[in-house]
């Protein structure tokens, strides 16, 4: 009886799998042919490389900083030479701080790619919502950086079942 009941089972499943539809996209060939796309980047890579020139610069400052100091090391009094580790470490700090303001997690490039390729971005994945709600497809994929869902149809969510299981309540 188990057997039959599995075997029923399995063949309901294999019937409701063949009756969903399923798709892909890739988003990088999408966003490769959208001119809007393009010439953000190209900003962006702009911004970048100006604000790696400017961080780059302190740094470099940093290093002459160290190299003096170990020049003049030897002349210099116990307080001096404290007064220069701490000019140093000021100025490292500094630079930190600066590549941290434009390449950090909340930086400006970040701030910057969300203004202008957020927009585009959001587009894109309007534009797939409504091919999936058209064609009435269950789930879409995108293979740019492997296979990632992008688009499913909430009926097919059973994310607050598995909650309920668990102990837990969902939003639904």
């Amino acid at each position: 009886m188990k057997k039959w009941l599995l075997s029923f089972v399995l063949v309901l499943l294999v019937f409701s799998l063949k009756a969903q539809r399923y798709a892909y996209v890739d988003t990088d060939y999408i966003l490769s042919h959208i001119p809007a796309y393009k010439a953000a980047q190209e900003k962006l890579n702009e911004l970048s490389l100006e604000w790696q020139k400017q961080v780059e610069q302190v740094y470099m400052e940093v290093d002459q900083m160290r190299r003096k100091y170990q020049n003049e090391q030897v002349l210099l009094t116990p307080e001096m030479q404290e007064q220069r580790k701490e000019q140093i470490a000021a100025k490292e700090k500094m630079a930190q701080q600066l590549q941290k303001q434009y390449f950090g997690p909340q930086g400006a490039i970040f701030q910057r790619r969300e203004e202008l390729i957020k927009p585009i971005q959001s587009e894109v994945f309007s534009a797939i919502d409504e091919i999936a709600a058209d064609d009435n497809y269950a789930l879409i994929f995108d293979i740019a950086a492997g296979p990632i869902v992008i688009y499913n149809d909430p009926k097919f969510d059973i994310s607050d079942e598995v909650l309920q299981i668990l102990g837990y309540k969902g939003n639904k």
